[in-house]
């Protein structure tokens, strides 16, 4: 049997932090900077709905993808989609207060194997279409997610 690496699991940026070390998501986030002396991206994903949570800041190590990464995707307030793996937080990125929003800070590091550009999406439309596809994956014994219906989210 081939040793192929695993597939990815699609989620919500919101739902990072109880993902474990290893594993291996796909997620959007909105660039909030581009830290050019640790190749880290800093994302974010606000939702009306998780207004009065805790904020996911997930810092995306782009190292292995840094050839091919342009000026435009590490913009502020670019759409990414990101494929990678949960690594431990580094020291520097603990939970903290937020002194603008008065929220605490829920840092999430991966280290991307893959990023592009989201292009015109309807954000609205991606959470609901990835909501519904973890409620039928749940509902079902099958691992496979329909990509088809991300496409759906693109309007």
């Amino acid at each position: 049997m081939p040793n192929n690496p695993p597939p990815s699991q699609l989620c919500l940026l919101s739902a990072l932090p109880s993902k474990e070390v290893g594993e291996k998501v796909r997620f959007l986030g909105c660039v909030l900077s581009y830290l050019t002396a640790s190749a880290t991206l800093m994302l974010e994903h606000r939702r009306p709905k998780d207004n009065t949570g805790p904020i996911v800041r997930v810092y995306v190590n782009v190292d292995h993808v840094l050839e091919r990464l342009g000026a435009q995707q590490t913009r502020a307030g670019q759409w990414l989609n990101v494929i990678g793996y949960i690594t431990a937080a580094p020291p520097s990125t603990n939970a903290r207060i937020s002194s603008d929003h008065q929220a605490s800070i829920v840092p999430v590091s991966i280290q991307a194997v893959l990023i592009w550009s989201a292009g015109a999406l309807d954000v609205q439309r991606y959470e609901a279409v990835v909501e519904t596809l973890q409620v039928e994956k749940s509902s079902h014994s099958s691992d496979e997610v329909p990509s088809d219906a991300l496409l759906r989210a693109r309007g």
